[in-house]
């Protein structure tokens, strides 16, 4: 995966959802809304996790809502996710149609695409519809070392 058209540049100036007043909230799913900001410890292995607990979708074939906890966690590489940027990306699939497997993996394809982190996965805690409950996984290591990471993580899934 590449890094397409990401917004993070050499400051924190160019975040433009941050501090900026009042908050207008997407209609509709925008991956344009993804900022990134430099990762002032490039040269250190580590940890960056976030917790959305209201995610909302709709499912593509009856319309009506699914709710489901996020967690993405990630190692950064040269950028990272600005916090507010993100909530209001994930915001903007509350009108989106997907099923639960396609969610998390536009979520993690869109945060590479704005990162190129050297690992990220993501799960999907969705509650049960009819009985029951997915929770669908998916990951990313960006060379040899993060996908053997990645594949580590994924078999202790």
């Amino acid at each position: 995966m590449s890094v397409n058209g990401a917004k993070g540049s050499d400051t924190a100036a160019s975040l433009t959802l941050l501090g900026s007043g009042k908050t207008v909230y997407p209609a509709e799913y925008s991956p344009a809304l993804l900022e990134a900001f430099d990762n002032k410890f490039p040269d250190r292995d580590y940890f960056v996790e976030f917790n959305c607990p209201e995610f909302t979708c709709l499912c593509p074939i009856t319309g009506q809502p699914d709710f489901a906890k996020i967690t993405v966690k990630y190692i950064p590489n040269i950028k990272m996710v600005e916090s507010k940027s993100l909530k209001l990306y994930l915001f903007s699939f509350r009108n989106h149609g997907g099923f639960h497997e396609d969610s998390v993996n536009i979520i993690m394809r869109d945060l590479v695409n704005l990162m190129s982190p050297k690992y990220i996965e993501v799960l999907g805690e969705f509650t049960p519809r009819g009985g029951i409950s997915i929770h669908p996984f998916v990951n990313y290591g960006m060379d040899e070392k993060w996908q053997g990471f990645a594949m580590k993580r994924m078999e202790k899934y």
